[in-house]
């Protein structure tokens, strides 16, 4: 008898235990219970991306100040990346891209017989010189500039490294290409191009259809793009 009711105390107890747990657990959600406020008592106001400011503007690479003092052995460093589709000497073969040997400042399309792709025939006849500023967009990300291009090369993102890259192609076959003069408007905190300035109170207005000089200094053709791989 004894032990029958020595075991009832011991599973009496337990469960007084855990009941007065549970009746502990009921008491303090209620006493700490917490209510969102029908109405927030102020209001934060956060500013979306183009309310804090436009994004700093890129400038073009400034070619007057960065090609005469770019690393050539650099560039040549770069160029080993093209290698495998591209040669660059003077009279060398077409591979799966033309030869590149005087390709800054030549044509897009220029290596008679070579099988461009319908996107760079196209392009050729918007801009048909691969000027400085054509072969950095184009390097930057060639789909992207020639949208349809068959070049498989994904692009050169740092400048620095596209401005040796292109020094380097100059030395080879375009030395005769002139280097334009250092552009203020292409350095941080440079001045606006002359074009945004508003004409000077008197200043004759251009005649219709006249063409502005080009700067003194400029290249005279236009420039073009890095002719891509077949």
């Amino acid at each position: 008898m004894s032990g029958d009711l020595k075991w009832n105390k011991i599973m009496g107890a337990g469960l007084g235990t855990a009941f007065a747990v549970l009746v502990l657990q009921q008491v303090s959600g209620a006493v700490f219970a917490t209510k969102e406020p029908e109405k927030m008592g102020y209001l934060i106001n956060v500013p979306e991306e183009a309310e804090a400011g436009a994004a700093e503007e890129v400038l073009p690479p400034d070619w007057g100040t960065l090609l005469p003092v770019a690393d050539l052995a650099a560039g040549e460093a770069a160029y080993a990346r093209c290698a495998s589709c591209h040669t660059v000497n003077s009279g060398g073969a077409d591979g799966i891209g033309p030869n590149l040997y005087g390709v800054v400042g030549g044509r897009v399309l220029h290596r008679p017989g070579f099988a461009y792709s319908d996107a760079m025939t196209a392009h050729a006849g918007v801009a048909p010189i691969w000027g400085y500023d054509e072969l950095d967009q184009f390097l930057t990300a060639p789909a992207r500039y020639v949208e349809g291009t068959k070049m498989s090369f994904a692009g050169l993102r740092d400048t620095q490294a596209r401005v040796n890259l292109i020094a380097y192609l100059r030395s080879q076959g375009s030395a005769g290409f002139a280097i334009p003069a250092p552009d203020p408007a292409r350095q941080p905190g440079g001045a606006a191009p002359a074009e945004d300035a508003a004409p000077a109170e008197g200043a004759a207005a251009p005649a219709e259809g006249a063409q502005a000089a080009p700067a003194e200094g400029a290249a005279a053709a236009p420039a073009a793009e890095a002719t891509p791989a077949g």
